[in-house]
């Protein structure tokens, strides 16, 4: 056991330390109980952002695919007549931030395209239309 005196912060602290012939074990300190315990104070956590939610099903009418919510269209990323897959990323609609990727309900043609990039859209705000 050795003691020691460290200063943290301008505090002073007596400290008992037990020195352990195995240089690889972590030594052990122990503040005496004379000396006052400084308060820790946590340090924040660190969220990571939930992946954005593929967009749910058109609830508009038939072939309409819309927004699944309320923000600025970033980009639509099929053109009239083009052929679509199932599930295929048709647009990205960015709201607080983050980008929400909308997919197609359905297989088919692009049939018109309602929504351009760069302008706001309402949630259920029709995007384009897949016949």
């Amino acid at each position: 056991m050795k003691k020691l005196r460290v200063t943290v912060d301008g505090k002073v602290f007596n400290v008992t330390v037990e020195i352990l012939d195995t240089p690889a074990a972590p030594a052990t300190a122990k503040l005496s109980p004379a000396a006052p315990v400084p308060a820790v104070e946590a340090a924040p956590v660190a969220v990571a952002a939930p992946a954005p939610a593929p967009a749910a099903k058109s609830s508009g009418g038939p072939g309409e695919v819309c927004s699944p919510l309320a923000g600025k269209v970033v980009s639509i990323d099929v053109k009239v007549g083009e052929d679509v897959d199932e599930g295929q990323q048709v647009a990205t609609i960015e709201a607080m931030k983050m980008n929400t990727y909308v997919y197609a309900p359905k297989a088919g043609k692009v049939s018109a395209v309602v929504a351009a990039a760069g302008t706001a859209v309402e949630e259920g705000g029709c995007l384009l239309v897949i016949g």
